[in-house]
């Protein structure tokens, strides 16, 4: 009974300080939308408040679904909060199966489809090639920049566009990389003629959202387009430009933002303007998620990283099985999942 009781508290504990963290990262980006766009209309705090109390369960789900009404100028219902997301929905639909995500040298043998551009892989100790076969170290060098001068060696985890580092026949260090610790060597993409006009210092990714639906079926619920800026090497999660793209005929949408909420026709630093700009390859892109969702059912909803490359064949960078990002996709393209019943999740759980 001790030990029930000491678990509870525990759980209790953790949920409590998780809220109080997002909720403190929502509050941080309300003010950054309220510095553009004004303070927002209290009517829709009090239906975000109410909404969350009465359909999701509690008044802790609120500060997310303030910061999707500042964004829209209007309060929508559907919304999934950030929050509710990561405790409610995630473990109900995708249990231990997302979680997977994070082991990068299972992508390969996972989807089998030679859509990632997975070189070779350091793991616990032993370097692979995307055989599987065992290179020696006198091996790997050779192995690794057969076909190119340029090389990316991603992490396991690697979060928010961290954990990516990039060697060339130089710089290339077996020792490092061994404290580095297990990861993935990719080849260098070089992107399509397209991303280069937004910007050209760095590969442009296109995040699709993928949902197996309650009858089986696998749908696209939300696409934007991620660009880094002038002075990254890859695109990064602290100061990317993120434009909405059209499901339906994958154009750009007028405005692109950057991580604080501050909307843009154009990009900061090359000019490029957004609107009615269409992704290159955007119905081979929808048919390639649809295919690897497919081949993975289990984790329900899933964020995928595509590239288009200079060949105009589609790369997928990586997966996101686990908590893959809502925010930005809910509030400029939401509700996403307003169909799928995830609202009455907590209920159950």
């Amino acid at each position: 009974m001790k030990n029930k009781v000491a678990n509870y508290l525990l759980h209790s504990y953790r949920e409590k300080k998780f809220h109080k963290w997002s909720n403190q990262l929502a509050n941080s980006n309300l003010k950054d939308i309220e510095r553009h766009n004004g303070r927002l209309d209290p009517k829709f705090q009090k239906l975000a408040r109410e909404y969350a109390n009465d359909v999701l369960g509690g008044t802790k789900y609120a500060p997310w679904l303030e910061v999707y009404s500042a964004v829209a100028g209007s309060f929508k219902e559907g919304w999934i909060p950030n929050n509710y997301y990561a405790k409610i929905v995630v473990p109900s639909i995708k249990g231990a199966y997302g979680k997977i995500e994070s082991l990068n040298s299972l992508s390969d043998k996972l989807f089998n489809n030679g859509l990632f551009p997975n070189i070779a892989y350091f793991v616990n100790g032993f370097f692979y090639s995307n055989e599987y076969d065992v290179l020696s170290e006198k091996e790997l060098k050779s192995f690794c920049f057969r076909n190119s001068d340029i090389l990316v060696f991603k992490i396991d985890n690697s979060l928010r566009g961290t954990g990516v580092y990039f060697f060339n026949k130089n710089n290339f260090d077996i020792q490092r990389i061994r404290i580095l610790g297990n990861g993935v060597f990719q080849e260098y993409i070089h992107k399509h003629a397209y991303f280069n006009q937004i910007m050209p210092n760095s590969v442009a990714t296109i995040r699709f959202t993928t949902v197996i639906e309650n009858n089986g079926n696998c749908s696209l619920r939300a696409c934007y387009l991620r660009v880094g800026r002038i002075i990254d090497t890859h695109v990064k999660s602290s100061s990317q430009i993120s434009i909405s793209v059209d499901l339906t005929s994958g154009e750009l949408a007028k405005n692109g933002y950057t991580t604080n909420w501050d909307a843009s026709i154009k990009h900061p630093d090359t000019g490029f303007l957004f609107m009615d700009k269409k992704i290159p390859e955007y119905a081979k892109c929808v048919s390639t998620v649809f295919e690897l969702h497919k081949t993975f059912p289990f984790a329900r909803c899933i964020g995928w990283d595509l590239v288009i490359d200079k060949n105009n064949k589609v790369k997928v960078m990586e997966w996101n099985g686990d908590h893959n990002g809502i925010i930005f996709s809910e509030a400029t393209q939401g509700p996403c999942f307003a169909d799928l019943g995830w609202e009455k999740l907590w209920k159950t759980t």
